[in-house]
């Protein structure tokens, strides 16, 4: 069996609610990821923080790179799913509490 395809299945197992716990926690103890979105998001999301903390505003240049990562580009992802309304709440807050600002044009002359 191929450890990509075995490690799927064990994925797909915990989310429906089917994954043994004590096998979960033995995958968590040797660091499996259940979910590489959340993983990376919270990575960009402590490299946003980082900048606003460095530069007091969370206004990322769309091509400004923070330790390799894109993260202009990321932030722009995210205005993106937020104006289609694919963006989570939870998600969405967390972005406004760091001071993301979801369209310039309304904060310049709403």
């Amino acid at each position: 069996v191929n450890l990509g395809t075995w490690l799927e299945t064990q994925r797909q197992q915990k989310r429906k609610g089917e994954l043994d716990i004590s096998l979960e926690k033995h995958l968590e103890e040797v660091g499996v990821i259940w979910s590489f979105f959340k993983e990376q998001w919270g990575d960009n999301y402590l490299l946003l923080v980082k900048y606003q903390q460095r530069e007091g505003h969370a206004n990322v240049p769309q091509k400004h790179k923070e330790e390799g990562v894109n993260l202009g580009k990321w932030l722009d992802g995210q205005r993106q799913q937020k104006r289609k309304g694919e963006l989570d709440i939870s998600l969405e807050e967390r972005l406004e509490e760091v001071g993301v600002i979801w369209s310039f044009f309304k904060e310049q002359w709403g």
